[in-house]
């Protein structure tokens, strides 16, 4: 058998007393916080290490855990979706942009994602991994592999999963395969590059990690690495060492993001933990506040409804589009917008707060998409962005896929009676063309509820 690696002997190179036999420090301090995260982070890469696979984040966490250089990806795994007697596959998180990597990167080799994520319950595993992850694998091999019938097992972690539990989520999956169904995707599209079907394996910091990659050829592993080591102090802390040190970042991060403190971790690392707040505060100062990613993409089947980040409107020939939408907290210089005809700006907070915003603002986007001047035959374009692209620019091209698009992704100008055709049902399958293109999407539940009273609004 192949020697072994022990995830506790390695450190990191930034600060190498990070280890579980740091001196006692029973406070959840950031400073404790940042050299937990960087030891887990180790972890996280000697895993993918020793499979040779790419790192994908399940979010909103596991980025901590992940060098920026290292990450292949995100993925949004909910331990709510695994939670006993609420299984779930949820067709708002289809995450099929794990498949791309396994595409990407796997071919025939058997290279897969590596999904890093915080710890969960007593056992020392999340619910997102443990159950959600099984799931979704048992759903993706029974619609990717339909005749594969050896492939349409659930496989959980048999020390965390009991049989009956088990057994009750294996009974659910028809359904869930049908739900998954219902959103008319091109599976075909889907399964062009996969050639093999996908089976979870799971690791932990006690896991033994093998010096050699072992071979998978019969599936692609999807390998879910808790990234954090279980504690037994009752405030999840040990030593000074915090389990889930990334977890909850909204609490104690003062709006750093994990962005920030990879590119900022040495400085850090030298601060007094008195003077963390006033760095951090700084840092996030001095951030861009707009996201990357400033390529539009186009949501197919249609030929014009395009999405992005504020980003990407700064960078975009604006001629391209005969619309644009624009969600920010930010409202246009008065003179810009009254001049600039062809865009509506949509003043919508952050967080949740924004979602409530789009909801008051949406009749808005719908006078404004449906104006006659927009020819259906002339196929105009359309330009939707929000801060990240991911959130309340979903909400307002769903509301519009919804209102103006036919089943082959056509603009055909404001549908008739839509208060009697549109349902949720209607709403999941318009908003599983916005996932299967942009994968990284993720709409709040907030944001969707928006939509949802927005479009299934019964007229006074």
């Amino acid at each position: 058998m192949p020697p072994t690696v022990s995830p506790k002997s390695i450190h990191h190179p930034l600060y190498p007393l990070v280890s579980p036999n740091v001196p006692r420090n029973p406070t959840l301090t950031i400073r404790n916080r940042f050299l937990s995260i960087l030891f887990d982070s180790v972890f996280t890469k000697a895993v993918g290490t020793a499979y040779a696979l790419p790192l994908i984040a399940n979010e909103r966490c596991g980025s901590w855990y992940i060098q920026p250089d290292l990450k292949a990806g995100s993925a949004y795994f909910k331990s709510t979706d695994g939670h006993h007697g609420q299984w779930s596959f949820s067709t708002r998180r289809l995450n099929l942009g794990v498949l791309d990597v396994v595409a990407r990167t796997g071919g025939t080799d058997g290279y897969a994602g590596n999904e890093a994520d915080q710890y969960g319950d007593d056992v020392g595993m999340p619910d997102a991994l443990s159950k959600t992850v099984p799931i979704w694998c048992a759903v993706m091999n029974r619609i990717l592999f339909p005749d594969l019938r050896d492939a349409h097992s659930l496989y959980t972690p048999p020390r965390v999963v009991g049989l009956s539990e088990h057994a009750q989520i294996e009974d659910r999956l028809d359904g869930f395969v049908e739900d998954f169904r219902a959103l008319q995707l091109p599976i075909d599209n889907i399964r062009s590059n996969l050639t093999k079907p996908l089976r979870p394996l799971w690791v932990i910091q006690d896991s033994p990690l093998l010096e050699e990659r072992p071979s998978f050829d019969d599936f692609y592993p999807i390998v879910c690495c808790t990234a954090s080591r279980q504690v037994e102090g009752p405030d999840g802390s040990e030593g000074g060492y915090i389990q889930g040190a990334g977890d909850d970042s909204e609490g104690w991060a003062k709006g750093l993001t994990p962005t920030m403190f990879w590119e900022n971790s040495q400085q850090l690392l030298d601060t007094a933990e008195e003077e963390l707040p006033a760095l951090m505060a700084n840092l996030v100062r001095k951030s861009p506040s707009m996201a990357s990613n400033g390529d539009a993409i186009l949501v197919k089947p249609t030929a014009g409804v395009h999405m992005g980040t504020l980003e990407t409107l700064r960078d975009a020939d604006k001629d391209r589009y005969d619309c644009i939408v624009v969600c920010s907290d930010t409202p246009a210089p008065e003179q810009e917008a009254s001049l600039d005809k062809k865009t509506l700006y949509l003043n919508c907070g952050r967080g949740k707060l924004g979602s409530r915003d789009l909801r008051k603002e949406l009749h808005r986007v719908r006078a404004f998409i449906g104006t006659p001047s927009l020819n259906p035959s002339k196929k105009p374009k359309f330009l939707f962005v929000c801060s990240t692209g991911k959130d309340l620019s979903v909400g307002v091209a769903l509301s519009v896929l919804c209102l103006f698009f036919d089943s082959q992704g056509n603009y055909t100008g404001l549908r008739q009676n839509t208060a009697n055709t549109i349902d949720k049902q209607f709403i999941r399958q318009r908003l599983s063309w916005i996932l299967a293109t942009k994968r990284d999407a993720n709409p709040s539940r907030t944001t969707l509820q928006a939509v949802n009273g927005f479009l299934m609004k019964k007229p006074a």
